[in-house]
């Protein structure tokens, strides 16, 4: 026990310089991107309900926005913002309403930021690549249920993305 403590206090050092100076950073492909908002506008259509989609990357930039035909122009704005506080929080906006009441209110004064249900974290290989949010169904619980049905289609491409 003693030998292995002495062994991580000496190589602890190593490990710190062993980092690298820069990083890479995975990102989602465009066709990837658009397949998402297209599955959620496609699933809430399907279900009588005209939405914008908006998926955005790890660092909260727009990647592919759509707006179904009758859909408020408003709510491209608002599946923005929910996808964003996703992105932030690296949690569902329905998770973090539930586990975080104290703070969701709070977050909504934040620019680019609406804690309402609706968006989902776009994860590939377990590892955070971006959001997606939707906004015009009746409640954010709907929004969320066509996020996950647009996510869900994808779901084999996420779970073996090449994250080398």
């Amino acid at each position: 026990m003693f030998a292995r403590a002495m062994l991580a206090t000496l190589l602890a050092p190593l490990a710190v310089a062993a980092d690298p100076d820069l990083i890479q950073v995975k990102r989602m492909s465009m066709e990837l991107a658009r397949d998402i908002a297209q599955g959620a506008v496609d699933a809430c259509r399907e279900e009588g309900y005209q939405v914008s989609a908006v998926v955005v990357d790890r660092s909260g930039i727009e990647q592919v926005v759509m707006r179904d035909v009758n859909a408020s122009r408003f709510t491209m704005e608002i599946a923005r913002k929910k996808a964003n506080a996703v992105v932030l929080s690296a949690a569902s906006t329905g998770d973090f309403l539930d586990n975080r009441p104290d703070v969701a209110p709070i977050m909504n004064y934040l620019d680019e930021i609406i804690v309402l249900r609706g968006a989902l974290p776009i994860r590939a290989a377990g590892s955070l690549v971006g959001a997606v949010g939707v906004s015009g169904a009746l409640g954010g619980e709907l929004d969320e249920k066509c996020a996950q049905q647009a996510l869900d289609a994808v779901e084999e491409r996420l779970e073996f993305a090449d994250l080398d």
